[in-house]
């Protein structure tokens, strides 16, 4: 018995000791590995190696369809040194030519066969020369058609045939949440897509134009693409890039684009008639406010008190004064200062309209036969 003993205990002892070797110098010996086969199932890969949940996010076919009609806009002004001819200047600096060029730089999107550019007034304003390039190379020089400063847009015309257009879409259908892209040419480091969502739709009173009815986006706008296309995931232009909030001069997450419906309607206009006609009739709105609801009198209702009237202006001649409420243009209610100046600018000068006003002494209907709003360098 003792015999048996020792034997197995040194045949353990030396089994021990073998793994201990082999533990220690080749520990992958005692790991048994599955072959990949038996574990991962094995798929046959096509050409295309994305995966359809990539794929199908992917917004590759809308910056297809729409980038070719994004067009880069180089405009230059010459520009008068305020005191190139003034003694003391021309002693410490020298003769200085009186004039001197100063470059522009911005975007555009091609929206007709016949070469009609849509962009912003501000790339184009006061240029004595703009040039267009496309994004396969080409150039021309451009005319504008017309301006409208009020909604900063801008129609331009080039001569080039076979000209890439983008496909026109309907900003009213927009919602917050769905997906878009920013075509432009930023800092003029050449053609940029960006990627976001609509933020917000209808911001106003941010005093960038007098008409305003921004989409707001997150898709980076960065200097150079003002004028550019925004659009959306089916490539259909629903918005012209006009407007970034910065405290660095780049993007921060909010962008402000001129939804299509407004610059369809100012397009229209300007290739028609070579400008935009709207209504005016001479007041000074305001909100109403409890404040000013107590001073002038009258109840706090929805509307848009007036502060002030044009001597002989149309308002004035209809018998409008300080201190009315003004509730109602024609069948519109009027609710903010914004939704005034839209239903005022569109009504047709030299048409009567109906107004309905809340006075201290009750409600009255007037007619006002409003006239041409004039333009921004007259007012």
């Amino acid at each position: 018995m003792k015999r048996h003993w020792l034997i197995f205990s040194q045949t353990v002892t030396v089994l021990l000791a073998i793994w201990f070797v082999v533990a220690t110098l080749k520990p992958h010996w005692l790991t048994q590995r599955p072959s990949l086969s038996s574990v991962v199932p094995v798929f046959e890969v096509g050409p295309d190696t994305r995966s359809p949940t990539i794929a199908g996010a992917s917004l590759s076919a809308a910056a297809r369809a729409a980038a070719p009609a994004v067009v880069s806009i180089s405009t230059s002004k010459a520009v008068r040194h305020p005191h190139a001819q003034e003694p003391w200047f021309r002693f410490f600096f020298g003769e200085r030519p009186e004039f001197q060029p100063q470059a522009g730089l911005g975007s555009g999107v091609i929206v007709s066969p016949a070469g009609y550019i849509l962009t912003n007034n501000h790339v184009v304003e006061e240029a004595d020369e703009i040039l267009v390039q496309l994004s396969d190379g080409r150039q021309a020089p451009a005319q504008v058609i017309g301006t409208d400063p009020d909604t900063d847009l801008a129609v331009l015309r080039i001569a080039l045939p076979d000209l890439p257009v983008i496909v026109l879409g309907r900003s009213e259908s927009l919602e917050v949440g769905d997906r878009v892209l920013a075509i432009g040419n930023p800092f003029g480091v050449g053609q940029t897509v960006t990627a976001g969502i609509v933020s917000a739709l209808g911001r106003s009173q941010l005093g960038i134009n007098t008409f305003e009815n921004f989409i707001q986006t997150d898709a980076a706008i960065n200097p150079g693409n003002s004028g550019g296309a925004l659009v959306d995931a089916e490539g259909h232009l629903v918005g012209i890039n006009t407007a970034i909030y910065s405290r660095s001069g780049g993007s921060m997450g909010i962008g402000f684009a001129i939804p299509m419906a407004t610059a369809r309607e100012v397009m229209e206009a300007i290739v028609r008639d070579g400008a935009v006609t709207r209504g005016w009739i001479g007041v000074e709105p305001q909100e109403l406010t409890p404040e000013l609801a107590e001073h002038f009198g009258v109840p706090q209702a929805s509307g848009v008190i007036v502060t002030g009237v044009l001597q002989d202006g149309p308002a004035a001649n209809a018998g409008i004064r300080p201190g009315d409420v003004i509730g109602r243009v024609e069948q519109t209610p009027i609710r903010d200062v914004a939704g005034l100046l839209a239903a005022v600018a569109a009504l047709k000068p030299g048409t009567p309209a109906e107004l309905e006003v809340q006075r201290r002494d009750g409600a009255r209907t007037l007619t006002v036969v409003p006239a041409r709003r004039p333009s921004a360098a007259a007012r």
